[in-house]
């Protein structure tokens, strides 16, 4: 039931409307897992090929993540991080800010990332940095 806040006059909502969303998220994110983990992106036919792949011969910071997912779901973490390591970490860093905004949800407090300009410049730098690496002779061990 909610509550009223008598300081700020507004109303609070219960503990299970605050957690509907993330839990609305989660859901959809463990059912998309599921569906790569049930279809074999290994397999052709199934999903579409990369655009960037098929016309230039280059792989994009994307290209392998539906094998990279497909073999995290199947615990397989070797060949997840060999189809997309940065997929991997993409997937680690989603858990980790979904469960900070549980327990946000669960305290009642609102959930603010506000980014600074520096993390955000680093992030695209790493993202740069993969692709380019990825699409170099010697970085044959990041394709996928």
């Amino acid at each position: 039931m909610p509550t009223v806040n008598a300081d700020s006059r507004r109303v609070t909502p219960s503990a299970p409307a605050r957690l509907a969303v993330p839990a609305g998220v989660l859901a959809a994110v463990a059912a998309a897992f599921a569906y790569v983990g049930a279809v074999d992106p290994n397999e052709s036919g199934h999903y579409p090929a990369c655009p960037l792949l098929r016309y230039t011969g280059l792989y994009c910071p994307g290209c392998g993540g539906l094998r990279s997912a497909h073999a995290f779901v199947h615990g397989d973490f070797p060949a997840a991080l060999h189809a997309n390591a940065l997929a991997v970490l993409g997937y680690l860093a989603f858990a980790v800010l979904w469960t900070v905004w549980v327990v946000h949800a669960v305290r009642g407090r609102p959930m603010r990332i506000d980014p600074r300009p520096g993390l955000v410049w680093s992030l695209g730098a790493l993202l740069l940095v993969f692709t380019v690496v990825r699409n170099l002779p010697f970085g044959g061990w990041l394709h996928p």
